[in-house]
């Protein structure tokens, strides 16, 4: 399995659909798929895509958003960024581009369908995936959604219970232009974030118990 998955990755990673056969308008800039992925992380951090920063670094939430997100989980960056405790799989790998007014274009529309369900068919040990923003939340729970982000993540204990693996957890982007939103609604702190803390705690202590700690690099590898 580790090896399929492997190459796996590496198609992705040479992936240029979105420059040579794309949906609508190609990609205006080179192709840099961001993700990281294992054979034995239990937990998955579902995002949109990669923005300017992320697509410079080469490593996801390496921005304030990021940071945001980590203080939600509980964790420090060397958990968040061991691939054997952690997976990061956007919704899309690829930073899409920039809007008139200078926010991120959504997700590419070739990436999900041509990866996804052979990706997650390669993690069958995931055991939690949190879905962070309307468009992973519309992909994996599908019919399953609220009306709106907000009832989706309000919902988030009956969406934890639905039956079947992996179990999924909605969450709001943690970017800034929600910062009015986590104010109107302060049962996200009071509420939400002592569940979350404790599902990521439980997955991400038994999977890295005695682990030694390791460096990473842009492409998901420890080493």
């Amino acid at each position: 399995m580790t090896r399929v998955l492997d190459r796996l990755v590496g198609e992705i990673r040479r992936c240029r659909r979105c420059v040579e056969a794309p949906t609508g308008a190609p990609l205006p800039h080179e192709p840099r798929p961001v993700l990281r992925v294992s054979g034995t992380a239990r937990l998955a951090v579902v995002g949109q895509a990669p923005g300017t920063r992320v697509h410079a670094s080469g490593l996801p939430f390496t921005d304030p958003s990021g940071v945001r997100l980590r203080s939600w989980m509980g964790i420090g960056e060397d958990v968040f960024y061991d691939t054997e405790r952690v997976a990061i799989v956007p919704m899309g790998f690829c930073f899409p581009g920039l809007n008139a007014k200078g926010g991120d274009l959504p997700p590419r529309r070739e990436c999900a369908p041509l990866w996804r369900p052979r990706l997650f068919r390669m993690l069958p040990q995931l055991d939690l995936v949190l879905l962070v923003g309307i468009y992973a939340q519309r992909w994996h729970l599908a019919e399953q959604c609220g009306a709106s982000l907000g009832e989706t993540v309000r919902d988030f204990r009956r969406v934890l219970a639905l039956p079947g693996r992996p179990r999924f957890f909605p969450l709001p982007h943690p970017s800034w232009r929600n910062n009015a939103w986590l104010t109107r609604n302060p049962w996200f702190e009071d509420e939400l974030l002592p569940v979350l803390r404790r599902e990521v705690a439980g997955l991400t202590q038994r999977a890295g118990k005695n682990k030694p700690s390791k460096s990473l690099d842009p492409d998901g590898r420890t080493n």
